[in-house]
């Protein structure tokens, strides 16, 4: 049995930038263990996999190298991407998933995203993250992840978290973020709850980060940068009026590779 399957580089326009996602198709589920098993095998932050339901719409799940996750937004990004470029599929698609129905747009250079917006609320600062980024922390929030606001691009940069510090953390991961020096705000995202110990571009975390930032700057459409070694870029906006409670988000994606897996005749279902 050989199954098809593209690696994608999503928020960046340049390739061994922005965050790499597998993309398979499949016809039908496979075991859960089998998915889990391909994602353990590609070792990127996601593998995403989708079956079609009906015209334009999929049901899609994402995993790590170690778990499936609840939302994935490059890992969208990239499936968006291989039907829309790979099978000249004209779109918007929607994707049910664990996070409920997500909906992509394909304009002329971008993809647009509906997410879920998940607004962070203050809560104390664990010793943990104390701890573990070693840096002075102007403000702590939480939500899916912790939100730890930094003063400066700077000290963003510059962080070399101490990781062991993080095992007893609660959440599914860390931002870190300040002002952009040449862009809205910054971030970087470390993946404590799923097994990715830097993420190169998230997401799903700017569904957080969006609200934080819209608040603080007093305007609804904003500029990222995620500051990874690879980078990658985002334009993102809080939705108003009928979008109210959602995240719009925008990103650019290019085909790094494509190619066949091949597995075991037994595991079909």
């Amino acid at each position: 049995m050989k199954l098809r399957m593209f690696q994608i580089d999503a928020f960046t326009q340049t390739r061994f930038r922005g965050n790499p996602a597998a993309v398979c198709p499949l016809d039908k589920w496979l075991p859960d263990s089998v998915l889990q098993s391909i994602a353990m095998e590609n070792n990127l932050s996601e593998t995403a996999f989708y079956v079609e339901n009906s015209h334009n719409t999929y049901d899609l799940r994402w995993f790590t190298p170690e778990v499936e996750v609840d939302l994935c937004g490059h890992a969208t990004l990239a499936t968006a991407f291989v039907l829309a470029r790979e099978f000249c599929l004209p779109g918007p698609f929607v994707f049910h998933t664990r996070s409920g129905p997500l909906t992509v747009t394909c304009n002329a250079d971008a993809f647009v995203m509906d997410f879920p917006c998940q607004p962070p609320i203050p809560c104390d600062l664990p010793d943990a993250l104390v701890e573990g980024l070693d840096v002075e922390i102007k403000e702590v929030l939480r939500a899916e992840d912790y939100l730890v606001v930094l003063e400066t691009e700077a000290q963003v940069r510059s962080l070399v978290p101490n990781h062991e510090k993080f095992a007893d953390l609660d959440l599914r991961g860390i931002i870190v973020t300040a002002p952009g020096d040449k862009t809205d705000f910054i971030s970087r995202w470390f993946g404590i709850g799923v097994g990715v110990a830097e993420d190169p571009v998230t997401g799903s975390a700017h569904t957080t980060l969006t609200p934080y930032w819209a608040e603080r700057l007093g305007k609804t459409c904003l500029t990222a940068k995620q500051v990874s070694a690879r980078s990658g870029y985002l334009d993102c906006e809080l939705g108003t009026g009928a979008f109210t409670g959602r995240v719009i988000i925008r990103g650019r994606a290019v085909k790094y590779m494509d190619g066949w897996i091949y597995l075991d005749d037994s595991l079909r279902v």
